[in-house]
């Protein structure tokens, strides 16, 4: 069985048991680690991964061929994109201004439009580049800001980085839900109910052995700092991971109604999201 997901802490801590054969019945998987942005387009593929972590912002483009699964994913409170800069202004008028983003159908993206629509009415100038070049892109001058994703929460000091706004508080604020960041999502072939329970003994064995994971963990984080790896699992992989609920639900079918009302992704039914 096919699968795509990222090489960040929070996904290979969720499927180290699966990959390493430790779920009972679960068939081998053949893994693409890959950055969100590729995950998001192998998803519109006709050969497609038969699993992808994809951005929840996605889900309208793929719901012929894919269903979202109630397990694996990452959402949350406290745990949304960051907008950074160079420049130590508390506000910074973006107008015109160029800002690297690590996916034009990204969540962080759709969260960035929202806020954008409201205080830089008259635009900016947008460019995705992956998500781990952004800060740098940004401290050297490439960019004006940086939309950012992942374990920037945790590092964008150490690149001389300022935040201008963290997007995921503008959006418990402005809505009172949980920030769908990343889903899951399996092609409508496989017995999808399967697949779910897989990913749910994966992500409990992980809560179960924590320290097994560690060094496949790490491997795939490369240069991360540990305390860092640990502080991202900690954060991304939560309640939520094990079951979206239907708080999780209608957090998703929100910011995709939310989109679709202001012409940014097509129309997505809550029932398709079920």
């Amino acid at each position: 069985m096919k699968i795509a997901f990222s090489p960040c802490p929070n996904d290979t801590f969720v499927f180290h048991a699966w990959v390493h054969g430790l779920i009972p019945g679960a068939p081998e998987l053949d893994v693409t680690y890959a950055d969100i942005d590729i995950t998001n387009t192998l998803a519109t593929r006709p050969d497609g991964p038969d699993i992808l972590k994809i951005s929840s912002a996605a889900l309208p483009w793929v719901r012929s061929d894919y269903t979202l699964l109630p397990c694996g994913g990452a959402m949350g409170r406290g745990c949304g994109p960051l907008l950074l800069a160079a420049n130590l202004a508390e506000e910074m008028d973006l107008t015109g201004k160029r800002v690297a983003v690590p996916s034009d159908r990204s969540t962080a993206y759709l969260l960035f439009r929202f806020w954008a629509a409201k205080y830089v009415p008259d635009g900016v100038e947008i460019e995705v580049i992956p998500f781990d070049k952004i800060m740098p892109a940004v401290r050297d001058g490439q960019f004006d800001a940086g939309l950012v994703i992942h374990e920037a929460r945790f590092t964008y000091p150490s690149y001389g980085l300022h935040k201008l706004v963290d997007l995921g508080e503008w959006w418990e604020a402005d809505t009172g839900l949980p920030i769908p960041l990343g889903s899951i999502i399996a092609r409508r072939t496989l017995d999808v109910e399967k697949v779910a329970r897989w990913i749910r003994a994966s992500v409990e064995y992980a809560w179960a052995h924590p320290k097994v994971s560690r060094e496949y963990v790490m491997h795939h984080a490369q240069e991360m700092d540990p305390e860092v790896a640990r502080q991202h699992i900690q954060l991304y992989v939560n309640d939520f991971t094990a079951n979206l609920g239907d708080e999780g639900h209608n957090a998703i079918h929100y910011l995709l109604d939310r989109a679709a009302r202001e012409g940014i992704v097509p129309e997505v039914s809550p029932e398709i999201l079920r």
